[in-house]
């Protein structure tokens, strides 16, 4: 049976670069804090797992993590928030984004049927490398939901195979090698990583680590397919709490108009 169109890569073919914003699940009320971001212009929403222990994960995420378990937030919560998202939002994909261990420990056919359940377009693992995702990856795969693979700095010729079987979706490139939302990559090296991928693969490629302003993201949005944005808006929750949606639909509106304009 051939496989129908991925949800997720239209979103970065509606004639502009996409804008892929992300917040935790369950830090502070998610589902005002996801209606802000779809109403400022976000073509894709990444759902973050809260997990004890997020590696990857600079200060900001880590502590919008612990906010989110401290008050008591499971991985069937998460599913929940992602169902009634889609219920609200139909036609803007959300993948959930997060560690192998909340998704693999109950079995990856029980995540992935859960998944498919709450209306997931995709999922991303940041800590299974290739060589140990082939079962959550084709069991995603069969539940009809993205498996989208992360490439870094680091990712060269040898590996990228690799990291692209099987993918669907988009390809995240990591422009950084290190923790999220403490540093950017250098424009010039963006550039010379997405056109490397670009002739490896027909995913759209989207860039993200390090991404704080409109200017940034405008920059980027030149080159890549789409332009992920975390730790500014997970701060603003951060900070402002209950207030946070009209903030975060502020800088999401900014961030939209600079990516969708950025090729104009």
């Amino acid at each position: 049976m051939t496989r129908p169109p991925s949800p997720l890569t239209a979103a970065f073919r509606k004639g502009h670069p996409a804008l892929v914003a992300f917040i935790t699940a369950g830090d502070g009320d998610t589902a005002a804090n996801l209606d802000a971001l779809v109403a400022g212009g976000a073509d894709v929403i990444e759902l973050g797992m809260p997990f004890t222990d997020p590696m990857a994960d600079g200060p900001a995420i880590q502590s919008a993590n612990l906010r989110s378990l401290g008050a008591g937030t499971t991985t069937a919560d998460v599913f929940a928030i992602a169902a009634d998202f889609g219920k609200r939002h139909p036609d803007v994909p959300l993948v959930l984004m997060g560690y192998a261990n909340p998704m693999v420990r109950r079995g990856e056919n029980w995540f992935s049927v859960n998944c498919y359940k709450a209306g997931v377009r995709g999922v991303i693992c940041v800590d299974l490398p290739p060589e140990e995702n082939e079962e959550l990856k084709w069991d995603l795969d069969a539940h009809l939901i993205d498996w989208i693979p992360l490439a870094t700095p680091t990712t060269d010729a040898e590996r990228l195979p690799a990291v692209l079987e099987g993918a669907n979706g988009f390809l995240y490139y990591v422009s950084v090698a290190g923790i999220t939302g403490k540093q950017q990559a250098a424009q010039d090296s963006i550039e010379a990583a997405v056109a490397r991928f670009k002739a490896a693969t027909d995913l759209p490629v989207a860039v993200g680590f390090g991404v704080r302003t409109p200017e940034q993201a405008a920059d980027i949005a030149k080159v890549a397919d789409g332009v992920v944005v975390g730790s500014a808006l997970v701060e603003i929750i951060g900070e402002y709490g209950a207030q946070a949606p009209a903030k975060l639909q502020e800088l999401t509106s900014a961030l939209a108009h600079a990516v969708h304009t950025a090729r104009a």
